[in-house]
């Protein structure tokens, strides 16, 4: 016996401003397409919003802005996640899946200067200017090419960093943001300049959405085709791919770059760059490839391909440093942390024995 057709739909991501705004697109892109349901909209908190003091670089990778969002998934409380497709793990709880993305927007990062500031391009920051990002994929790029400016990190939704930046008394001279959240916050006068290659190489689906389902559930997967993008799905899931293999997470500094030639429907030629930088951006390997594709499994075969080329050319050597880095950092943090903790616990057992 089969199941009754639902005929109303919950779509849920983050609460933040911009992640409502993306989950508006998907609910109205698929109210168009399907007039005769209904989509409802939910809004929670996550772990990566929650947690704003810690450096993403010492956090457990992309799972802190999905896993509380995909338990709800899971036990059926909503039936799709709007996700930026870039903070999505590239390996999916079993169960889960990618149901569709969508036209991708701009992939690019780009600098935004502090408000009343006249400069234009990197280039242009004075000597010891600092730049704010939570990214160590923008700053291993970026110390590479210039060297004479600092980084700090910077975490917080947009219009959060766009206030620390502007705040007089901040260090900020400019902050490195993704274009697309800009311009989908209608932020867009804010791009001081783009930053593509070879300046910088963008994180792996970065400016695409990821509408994300329960893999047994045919009825959201058939809705979900509206939605689709052939062209832009491709060739994220050939970025993914790549990452995958990497063994990337929202802290490995992972940059891609990747163009498919429509040359037909259903088929093209894929186009892609990947790189991995060393933190202090003195290693940087970088390698590309390309092949005609007409199917969304060979698209990601070809991303499987360049990040073993990139392995085998020294990935791998920067990567495990990376690793042996980061581990040694959230030792220290867990130490700092623990000796603080220790230190309260003594001053409160000494003020409880001291005499009335």
């Amino acid at each position: 016996m089969t199941s009754p057709q639902k005929t109303t739909f919950t779509i849920a991501s983050r609460a933040s401003k911009l992640a409502q705004i993306q989950t508006n697109f998907v609910r109205d892109a698929l109210q168009a397409a399907h007039p005769h349901l209904t989509f409802a909209t939910s809004f929670l908190s996550v772990e990566g919003d929650r947690n704003k003091v810690q450096a993403l670089y010492l956090l457990a990778g992309k799972a802190l802005w999905t896993k509380d969002l995909e338990v709800a998934l899971k036990d059926g409380s909503v039936d799709m996640l709007v996700h930026s497709l870039k903070d999505c793990p590239t390996v999916l709880p079993a169960g889960l899946e990618i149901g569709a993305v969508p036209q991708r927007e701009s992939p690019l990062d780009c600098l935004v200067v502090k408000q009343g500031k006249a400069w234009k391009s990197l280039d242009e920051l004075p000597d010891g200017s600092v730049v704010g990002t939570s990214s160590v994929r923008r700053v291993a790029q970026l110390r590479r090419q210039f060297p004479k400016l600092a980084f700090l990190d910077c975490r917080g939704n947009i219009d959060t960093r766009l206030a620390k930046l502007d705040d007089p008394a901040s260090p900020y001279a400019g902050i490195i943001l993704a274009k697309a959240g800009l311009e989908r916050m209608d932020l867009g006068h804010r791009v001081t300049a783009d930053l593509g290659v070879p300046t910088l190489y963008h994180a792996v689906s970065q400016g695409a959405l990821g509408v994300e389902i329960r893999a047994d559930d045919a009825q959201t997967a058939a809705l979900c085709g509206a939605l689709v993008h052939w062209p832009t799905q491709w060739a994220c899931f050939a970025e993914r791919a790549c990452l995958r293999v990497l063994e990337g997470g929202c802290s490995v500094p992972v940059g891609i770059d990747s163009t498919l030639e429509v040359h037909g429907e259903g088929e093209g030629l894929l186009k892609l760059t990947g790189c991995v930088t060393g933190l202090d951006g003195s290693e940087h390997v970088q390698h590309s490839l390309e092949g005609s594709v007409s199917s969304q499994a060979e698209a990601e075969a070809l991303g499987v391909s360049l990040a073993k080329v990139l392995v085998d050319t020294g990935a791998k050597a920067i990567l495990e440093d990376i690793t042996k880095d980061r581990a040694k950092r959230v030792a220290e943090e867990d130490s700092r942390t623990t000796t603080k903790t220790d230190a309260e616990v003594a001053a409160i057992e000494s003020a409880m024995a001291a005499p009335a």
